[in-house]
């Protein structure tokens, strides 16, 4: 399958074909990462790595990627790039096309990105917006491939806020790929109507399913149950509180986790506040009177937890996307 040239801003533009096909070399690509097999067939390129916002997983898994197919990397943190203060998205678009063989940007609104790929002579690779988070859902369905050895059919319970970019990718995800998706919260915290929509056609292409429900008993039955953190960082306190107070009854504990299947597994994108070990943990915690967020402690680091397999194989899937769109 031919995807030199492409870029890769949203599940929306891949095929279901074309999305097994990104799975099934990234799978071949960690297998020889594991093996000791140089995979370098991209030396002498560079890439751009655009961060508006910070990350680990996404920054390490785009380097690490980078360096293993033998390229070059530069980094540009948010007081390290113009990028629509002293430079138009176009200009910086064409400026790094001279320079780079492909452009990754993680940051605001997905028009940024769509902007950047318009103007950009080299693919462009979303490593996260305000409204989609691709690469990350290729990641989940590696680790739930390795799990369970198939999608199709899976039923994915996603607790929490499921208007932006977490909500919105997997549900993508899992109608193209005919998983079964549940988004478990108030109906305020609904995906987009007009997505929903466009995800059922999908899915019943697929043979997946989309439903929507406040009813935390919609977990019954569940493979996979997914969450994410509530509010991000740098919002107001009295954001957390409204957030708070809505999410609270679809935090993952053991009680959720046991009306899933016995074999379920607990995945969440990270960073998660599970406990008071990290200074927005312990300040949120000791504000709200809560040892979590929205998971426990217990089923994020119990048995049926496969965040840090999810994690390590962002490095994986990113390593595929630009092996796909580079030509490697």
């Amino acid at each position: 399958m031919d995807l030199v040239g492409h870029d890769f801003l949203t599940l929306l533009d891949f095929t279901p074909a074309e999305i097994g096909y990104l799975l099934d070399l990234a799978a071949e690509l960690k297998a020889k990462k594991r093996a000791g097999i140089p995979h370098d067939t991209l030396r002498g390129k560079n890439v751009a790595l655009i961060f508006e916002k910070t990350s680990t997983r996404t920054r390490c898994s785009f380097e690490v990627a980078a360096h293993d197919l033998g390229m070059g990397t530069t980094y540009l943190d948010p007081t390290g790039s113009q990028i629509g203060k002293k430079e138009s998205i176009a200009d910086t678009a064409q400026v790094l096309s001279g320079m780079f063989e492909g452009i990754e940007y993680r940051g605001y609104g997905q028009a940024i990105v769509e902007e950047l790929a318009k103007y950009a002579s080299v693919p462009v690779w979303n490593g996260l917006t305000n409204e989609y988070h691709p690469t990350q859902i290729l990641a989940d369905f590696l680790t739930l491939r390795e799990h369970f050895g198939k999608l199709q059919g899976l039923k994915f319970a996603y607790m929490g806020d499921a208007r932006y970019n977490m909500g919105n990718s997997l549900m993508i995800g899992c109608a193209k790929m005919g998983l079964h998706f549940v988004a478990c919260a108030p109906k305020a915290y609904w995906p987009d109507p007009a997505l929903a929509e466009k995800c059922k056609e999908f899915a019943r292409v697929s043979g997946g399913s989309i439903t929507l429900s406040e009813d935390t008993d919609a977990v019954a039955g569940a493979d996979v149950v997914y969450t994410d953190v509530w509010v991000s960082m740098g919002e107001p306190v009295e954001v957390w509180e409204e957030r708070i107070n809505a999410l609270s009854p679809y935090q993952v504990n053991a009680e959720l986790m046991a009306n899933a299947k016995g074999t379920a597994v607990f995945m969440h994108c990270l960073p998660a506040y599970h406990d008071h070990k990290t200074a927005v943990g312990r300040e949120m915690g000791e504000k709200f009177d809560r040892d979590a967020m929205e998971v426990t402690d217990e089923v994020f680091n119990g048995p049926q937890s496969i965040v840090f397999q999810e994690a390590e194989n962002r490095m994986h899937t990113i390593k595929a996307v630009m092996a796909a769109t580079l030509g490697a």
